[in-house]
């Protein structure tokens, strides 16, 4: 049954705040971004000096930008491919039907509700050098401590294990909910062709979660590139030196540390290029191996 307005011009009135905010904060701000890279700026912005593609020649000459975009992939990569591993893997055993486990869903899935603010100071408390408990552990298992606030592979390494916990609740969530939607009755008549629970699970079970774990792998990849700045930000503030300053945290000290906007457009532009290319590859070809029954 089709259901209509009283009124032809509701819709649109219901729609307009959400158009609105969507063009208020992401549509001109971007138009902007793609302006002021062309253009160095001055500090209160008040002037402006067109230099074409100076901006972006200066990324691509600098060492320490390259640096950033080789160490943003390999935190992406960790984040995204270890968050789906663990994941699917808690996800397939919270699905058992035991006494209690809403409880357990429950704990394993509240991770995603904290802002990256509180996630990034548990982190940071829990390995802090002088009295976090990590380190309490460690020196009286092994007799031995780490500073990872002094250490460039343990900081990013450290920062991509918090981003992959922080993710963890919400991949989980969508992993249970694809889990629950594969028809018992074709697990049942793979058990009666004799399959078992590894062969079910390979040849049944991840070929149905095939869509959920395609959505999940872009969602995992666009929040490694976006949306790490806060847990970046508490943790480590990009250091030591410049280990944990992924591209967006970069794009940040460039333009809101040191004011060079034209520089900071120039970042941003270049970084939504680079993650939307990743992405129309993900769906050029990881899309085909996704089964929908």
């Amino acid at each position: 049954m089709r259901s209509s307005f009283p009124n032809k011009w509701l819709p649109y009135l219901l729609l307009a705040p959400s158009v609105f905010i969507v063009i208020l904060f992401l549509i001109i701000p971007s138009i902007q971004s793609v302006y002021y890279s062309f253009y160095r700026l001055s500090l209160f912005g008040d002037k402006l000096l067109f230099v074409g593609w100076d901006n972006f020649q200066k990324l691509f000459s600098s060492s320490y930008y390259l640096n950033s975009i080789l160490r943003t992939v390999v935190f992406a990569a960790f984040v995204v491919f270890v968050g789906l591993f663990i994941g699917m893997s808690l996800a397939v055993m919270l699905n058992q039907k035991l006494k209690g486990m809403f409880l357990y869903r429950t704990l394993f899935i509240w991770t995603y509700a904290l802002s990256p603010a509180v996630a990034g100071t548990i982190w940071a408390l829990i390995f802090s050098p002088s009295s976090g408990p990590f380190n309490f552990f460690l020196e009286a298992l092994f007799g031995t401590s780490i500073n990872w606030m002094t250490d460039s592979t343990i900081a990013l390494l450290i920062v991509a294990v918090a981003a992959t916990w922080k993710m963890m609740g919400y991949n989980i969530i969508f992993f249970l909910a694809g889990l629950q939607a594969i028809p018992n009755e074709m697990l049942e008549a793979a058990s009666i062709d004799g399959a078992g629970a590894i062969r079910k699970f390979f040849r049944v079970t991840l070929p149905l979660l095939s869509p959920t774990t395609f959505f999940l792998l872009i969602m995992n990849m666009m929040y490694a590139f976006f949306e790490v700045f806060g847990l970046i930000d508490i943790m480590t503030k990009g250091g030591p030196g410049d280990a944990t300053q992924v591209l967006v945290y970069k794009l940040y000290k460039d333009g809101f540390v040191n004011f060079n906007t034209g520089l900071a457009s120039a970042q941003s532009v270049t970084l939504f290029l680079f993650v939307a290319v990743l992405t129309i590859l993900q769906f050029r070809f990881t899309e085909r191996k996704v089964f929908y029954s």
